[in-house]
């Protein structure tokens, strides 16, 4: 087995975006496949090097791009404001989802019947609102995410299968959040799950975050127990799958 990794370019209201992806190479058949939305600074080498595990387990591994072909904030600043168009309209963020959901399903390495999606803090509110638009997605799932709803939106039938992974410290989705997701996920007739590690805060599986004024620390013991809990739902939501991936580890 060799993962291979290539970029794809895709389009959304003008916007020039690029995927990075990974894939095994000696897979003979198209596989099912990941979707890694980023986190709020950009598609940088952490949802590269998940793509690049996910191969290795033998996923198609797919970090999308939000942003714009080689767009990254290089402080907390600068990503902000690169997220905060989002979030003011989750219309055109759910469209550019959907524009990589699209291109995904293009692939040949890609079975466009397999698909599932994931994201790391505003990439896990990006998988969410996946879920929220009733896309029709085998399972969607969220580290240590943003759970806040779009405003205007309409309750959806929830197809896909929800996992949430969070830090039940993380100040950007306290408890009472919590509860409300759980809630929003129960109205929408989801398949749901919530993870929540104690003593943890958000951004707990990113190794670079150390900032606990921010909120932001990484967590060694939340990273490992959440990506084993990843790949069993992974192994469950595409169970029946004409092929099979493997069950190796981080």
């Amino acid at each position: 087995m060799t993962v291979q990794t290539r970029t794809v370019g895709y389009e959304h209201e003008g916007a020039q975006l690029e995927a990075f992806i990974a894939w095994d190479d000696a897979a003979r058949q198209p596989r099912p496949a990941v979707m890694i939305a980023h986190a709020f600074s950009g598609r940088g080498p952490l949802e590269c090097d998940k793509a690049a595990a996910l191969a290795e387990l033998g996923y198609v591994g797919i970090a999308l791009d939000n942003y714009g072909r080689g767009v990254l904030g290089k402080n907390p600043q600068e990503s902000g404001a690169l997220m905060a168009p989002f979030l003011k309209d989750r219309d055109l963020l759910l469209g550019r989802l959907l524009a990589g959901l699209e291109m995904t399903r293009r692939l040949p390495e890609v079975d466009a019947s397999q698909v599932a999606a994931m994201g790391f803090c505003f990439g896990g509110l990006c998988a969410l609102d996946l879920a929220r638009s009733g896309a029709d997605l085998r399972g969607v799932i969220s580290f240590h995410g943003l759970f806040t709803p779009p405003a205007t939106a309409q309750q959806q039938r929830i197809r896909a299968k929800v996992l949430v992974l969070h830090g039940w410290d993380d100040p950007m989705a306290t408890p009472d959040k919590v509860l409300q997701l759980a809630e929003e996920l129960t109205a929408g007739g989801a398949d749901w799950q919530i993870h929540a590690y104690g003593n943890t805060m958000h951004a707990f599986t990113n190794p670079a975050a150390n900032d606990a004024e921010r909120g932001t620390v990484y967590q060694p013991e939340a990273d490992r127990r959440s990506w084993q809990s990843l790949l069993a739902f992974l192994a469950e939501v595409f169970a029946g799958a004409a092929t099979q991936p493997g069950g190796k580890s981080q």
